[in-house]
């Protein structure tokens, strides 16, 4: 072989390999959901407790706004079986239950979407749209390939220690997509926490804006919800009216949470409660 050739061929064997162009904020946003979504759907059950804390106006507790249910949730549909969790043995009467973020009745499950929109409200509120994203080009990361999201556009990003955190804003519709701040893995961009915004429904009564801090766990392979911090903020039919109820922190904890293998089809089924009782379940 000649020598020019020769010296061709180690120059180009011993060349880098070329660095990786840094992803854009939209397309690692696109790469946290698609991330996430991997782990879709979730076991078809799980069994949790839900503990809601408030306090009142003066920083104690709020006895009525604060209590724990035990749950048992079919994810396919989020039909559940909740039972009032009071002090001793004592378990209060079955409820059906279908727990829902941005929902008149309390959040869960712990499986839940993060990225699902919000359903439609009855009552919509007003918004002001925001001009869509443009879609990015699409760009392979490894196996995947992602692309820029119409529902959100990434403002602004930063890592910090092992993670990355990115803030966000919906392109359309803020009252259905409810994220505004993102942080997770800055290398497995595995979800840690996020900001979503939410309401409060006031019995009879108004709907104020909420917004949740919400921390994500691990378990069985599967992201979890473990706690939603709440913070009650604006009535949303009457932007001068400040939320003056019972305090304006409310948080929910998810815990000893476990994935059934399978359930008794009457737990989602409210019609044969009543057939049940002697049989239902206490934890």
């Amino acid at each position: 072989m000649p020598f020019l050739l020769i010296l061709a061929f180690l120059v180009a064997a011993a060349a880098p390999e070329p660095t990786p162009e840094p992803l854009t904020p939209q397309q690692t946003l696109s790469v946290i959901r698609f991330q996430f979504r991997t782990h879709r759907p979730p076991a078809p059950y799980v069994q949790y407790t839900m503990t809601r804390t408030q306090k009142d106006d003066h920083g104690f507790p709020d006895f009525v706004g604060s209590y724990t249910y035990r749950v048992w949730c079919r994810t396919l549909d989020r039909a559940a079986l909740g039972r009032r969790v009071y002090r001793g043995t004592y378990r209060g009467a079955l409820e059906f239950e279908r727990p829902a973020f941005n929902e008149p009745r309390d959040p869960g499950p712990p499986t839940a979407d993060v990225f699902e929109p919000a359903p439609v409200h009855p009552h919509p509120i007003e918004f002001v749209p925001t001009p869509e994203a443009q879609q990015t080009p699409l760009k392979t990361i490894g196996q995947v390939a992602v692309s820029g999201e119409f529902d959100y556009r990434a403002v602004s990003m930063e890592t910090v220690g092992k993670e990355v955190h990115l803030v966000i804003e919906p392109t359309r519709d803020p009252d259905r997509n409810r994220l505004r701040q993102l942080w997770a893995d800055k290398d497995t961009y595995e979800l840690h926490k996020l900001v979503a915004t939410d309401k409060l429904f006031v019995e009879g009564g108004p709907v104020y804006a909420v917004k949740f801090t919400i921390t994500m766990g691990w378990l069985e392979g599967r992201p979890i919800i473990t706690d939603a911090r709440g913070v009650v903020g604006l009535n949303l039919s009457n932007a001068n009216d400040d939320y003056s109820g019972d305090g304006k922190d409310v948080d929910f904890a998810f815990s000893d949470v476990t994935f059934p293998k399978t359930l008794p089809d009457w737990y989602f089924d409210k019609r044969a409660y009543a057939q049940h009782v002697a049989d239902a379940p206490a934890w």
